[in-house]
This record gives structure tokens, sequence and C-alpha cells, in this order.
């Protein structure tokens, strides 16, 4: 399906304008709207079998806490040097103060993050344990969340905050006094997870922004109009209703889901499959080649598909890469692109994770110091 050698040599012919693109990522202003959750990892040493019942007693010896769903795309968007504004909800207890402190110590503006007294921070621990001569490994995880809707108010109360700081003509940067007749951001992203955060008042809001990327788990037609979507490939399977095995049926999918969404933009993520990216206008029956229907799809391979431990968060990585590109005035393929090369850095990792500009250009310098991309290597494969 991708021409490999095709790609690398699109690839190098971009490569100046990607690299300054990644240059230019500090500059980019992100507006995220999304299901906030806080990861938490607890870590062990067995000691013994309890004689109160038939289970592991655990010394422990660790807790980590990272932010998991729309705050981590908001995280990745702070790492990758965006100046992000996060607009959410938390619980009011320990686990939605360990959030805000998180955003806070990145530099992340959390003014838009609301505080619920009669709903949790949605909070997933995973309880880990190893003894003396054994690796660690998960034994149990415990989620935290609430199955009631928000109230209407604090929803309408997001809403409203949402609208303001889209119409919002300047912003106040401390690091560069206040600008006049500057928008307040440059894109918007809703994360949606299915914790309530989206109800139709809020998605009506944030679909006002001028460029809206969406990465939602479901319901793709609530958020119609929107100009990205960025389904994986169970999401969109579940999206278009058929299974996607074939070509003829990812192309048809791709024309599907412009037409169900009205979206400029679809972005499938494959997995070690890579990407494909279709464009409004897109038909499933139109010819490949370049200018017979071609220019309307991209398809970009997978950087890395020997040196996957954990996709855990990985779409969430795509968007905040590719945002940040679209901020910078990038191609549609390029921003596709430069969310391709970060997604194959975090997989590396166990867990959600983070990439930085240094990793993606010292990446994008080992793929472009082989000339062409070999399917199956990893980015440590290609540089040798």
């Amino acid at each position: 399906m991708t021409n490999l050698p095709t790609f690398s040599s699109q690839l190098q012919k971009a490569a100046p304008s990607l690299m300054e693109l990644l240059d230019r990522f500090h500059q980019g202003r992100v507006l995220v709207v999304g299901d906030l959750t806080l990861d938490e990892f607890l870590n062990g040493r067995v000691e013994r079998v309890s004689r109160e019942a038939p289970v592991l007693i655990i010394r422990h010896e660790g807790t980590r806490q990272v932010p998991g769903g729309g705050a981590n795309a908001i995280y990745n968007l702070a790492t990758l040097g965006g100046r992000v504004q996060a607009v959410g909800l938390v619980g009011d207890e320990s686990q939605g103060v360990a959030l805000r402190e998180i955003f806070e110590a990145r530099s992340i503006a959390n003014t838009g993050i609301l505080v619920e007294s009669d709903r949790p921070t949605v909070t997933k621990t995973r309880i880990s344990a190893h003894a003396r001569q054994s690796v660690t490994q998960q034994i149990v995880r415990v989620d935290r969340k609430s199955d009631q809707l928000p109230q209407g108010a604090i929803s309408d109360r997001l809403a409203v905050y949402i609208r303001d700081r889209i119409g919002d003509s300047t912003i106040n940067d401390p690091t560069e006094g206040r600008s006049e007749g500057r928008s307040a951001v440059d894109e918007e992203v809703c994360s949606d997870y299915g914790d309530g955060v989206f109800p139709p008042s809020v998605i009506q809001s944030a679909l006002k922004g001028h460029t809206v990327v969406v990465d939602a788990q479901g319901g793709l037609p609530r958020f119609g109009g929107a100009t990205w979507f960025t389904p994986n490939l169970p999401e969109a399977e579940q999206a278009v209703g058929y299974s996607i095995k074939t070509e003829a049926a990812l192309r048809q999918a791709g024309q599907d889901l412009l037409e169900t969404t009205q979206a400029k933009f679809i972005l499938i993520t494959r997995g070690d499959e890579g990407m494909s990216l279709f464009e409004q206008g897109f038909k499933a029956n139109a010819d490949e080649m370049e200018g017979q229907g071609g220019d309307r799809v991209h398809h970009i391979p997978a950087f890395n598909r020997a040196e996957v431990f954990d996709v855990t968060g990985a779409g969430d990585t795509v968007v905040a890469a590719l945002t940040l590109a679209l901020t910078q005035g990038a191609s549609p393929w390029e921003a596709a692109v430069l969310g391709n090369l970060a997604a194959s850095l975090v997989v590396r990792h166990v867990g959600t994770a983070t990439t930085t500009v240094d990793e993606m250009k010292r990446a994008l310098g080992r793929l472009l110091k082989v000339g062409t991309v070999a399917a199956g290597k990893s980015l440590k494969d290609v540089s040798k």
C-alpha cells in the first residue's frame, strides 16, 4: 500500500521543512478540552501470603502519578514545548490536586479545570509487585470514576469558558506582555474518553474553534464539522460498522468517515501498518496515482515496528505532535508524518509516555541518514 521508495523521497525533500516545524513547536498555543485521568502506579515487593485471605502482602516501595486520558494529550503537548490551556473536570480530592500540580509544574494553564464535589477524578491505579529474583508484574488495577454525568450547571460553565477562550482576540502572556489582536489559541483539541466532559453544550462551544482536532473513542458524528478526526483502526471500524482488513475496505472507510463527520481530514492510525490520511473530497474508487485522486490519500509507514513495548497513550502523542505542527503552518501530510514520528518513540516505553522535540529531531535524522524507511525495522535498526 505504501510505496517505500516514493515515501522516502518525499521525506528527504520535506526534511528541512519538518526540522523547521519542530524548531517552532514552542510557539504553538493549543486549547485542550478533555476527559482528564490520573494514572497511578503503586509498586512493591511481595513479602508473604496473608493469613487473613489467600492474597499476597506487598510492601509498598513507591507510587508514581502521571497524566492519563485527555490529560495525557495535554501533557504531551506541553512536553513538546507547546503553550497549553487545559479544560476539563476533576474531583475535590487528593487525585485532583495531584493532577493540577503536575500541570502547574509544566506551566500548563489550568484555569479551565473545574472542580466537582460530587464526582471523583477519574483515576486508574495499577498495583504491581516483584519477588526477590523476579520481574515486576501488574497484579490488579483499581478504577475510580462515576457513571453519573456532570451537573448541567458545571457543563455550562465549561462551555462558556471555551467560548470565551476561543473568542478572546488577545492573549496575556507574562513572557511576552500583552499583544493586541492575537488569538488566544491557534488550534483546539477535543480528547473524548467517554467520561462525561462532552455533553452537547460543550461540543457546540468547542466546534466554534477555527481548527478542531478530535480524538474520540466513539460517537464521532457528535463532533460533526470538526476539522480533523484521528481514530485508530478499531475506532474507525466501530464508526463505519464493518471490518477494515483490506485496502479496498480502508479506502471505503476513509470516504465514509469523511462523509459521516463532514471533516476536512481523517487520519486513521493503524499500528504497525502506519497511518492513512484522507482529505475532504476523497473517493474510494478514485485512482491512487497522483493527479487521479491519489493526492487526497496518503499512506505513511510505521517508523518503528520492532521496538513496540506499549501502545498506551500513543494516540495522544500523535494528536499532540500533529496539532503543534498545524499551529506552525504544516501541510496535512507534514503534520501526520510528525505525529507518526512522535508515536514511534513513545511506544518504546511501558505505560503512558511522552517525547521531546530533541528526541524527534534525532529520530528524524536517523531516518534520513539511510535514505529509506525499511519496513519492519525500528529507529534503532535504521540508524545502523
